[in-house]
């Protein structure tokens, strides 16, 4: 049988919402999504005791989920702008901040070439202070799910992956 879009959104949540805060109908400026995870990991180096930090990191990552029956490149390109400055927005450089990752997750029932094409090519990475207040970076992963194939930016790999671990396996 096979299974719906909130089916798969529902599926792919779950496998997130182990280490991710998830949000439902998220509303942001100049779009919406049906679902956002969030991330945020902060590791310490102390002296003595907890007053005394010596250093600290923290990394964030900012998941939005996009379902649609058909994507072409002009709404890939809208949502990956308005995924990309809502990931933007959260991000809030300083001397601890070392890394965040803005992350776009599409299922799509059919993908135009030419949106395959704008998949595999966007690349965004900005340096904060040249680095000393840490990086972002932009990853987009999507599934086809008429061939069941899956795609992603030089970035996105490991975005790839997961949905290749939650759909691939259990469809073969």
């Amino acid at each position: 049988m096979e299974m719906t879009q909130q089916e798969r959104l529902d599926k792919l949540l779950n496998a997130y919402s182990h280490h991710y805060d998830i949000a439902r109908d998220v509303t942001v400026e100049g779009g919406s999504f049906p679902a956002t995870a969030f991330f945020f990991l902060r590791d310490e180096n102390y002296l003595i005791s907890k007053k005394h930090v010596l250093n600290a990191v923290e990394n964030h990552e900012y998941v939005y989920f996009y379902l649609t029956e058909h994507l072409d490149a002009a709404t890939l390109q809208k949502q990956i702008n308005v995924s990309r400055e809502a990931g933007m927005s959260h991000i809030k450089p300083n001397r601890e901040h070392m890394s965040s990752f803005v992350t776009l997750v599409i299922l799509a029932d059919t993908i135009d070439p030419e949106a395959k094409k704008l998949i595999k090519k966007t690349r965004f990475r900005k340096n904060f202070r040249l680095a000393l207040h840490g990086w972002m970076e932009y990853h987009i992963a999507a599934m086809e799910i008429s061939t069941n194939s899956f795609l992603s930016n030089p970035a996105g790999k490991e975005a790839r992956k997961l949905l290749e671990r939650n759909f691939l396996s259990k469809e073969k």
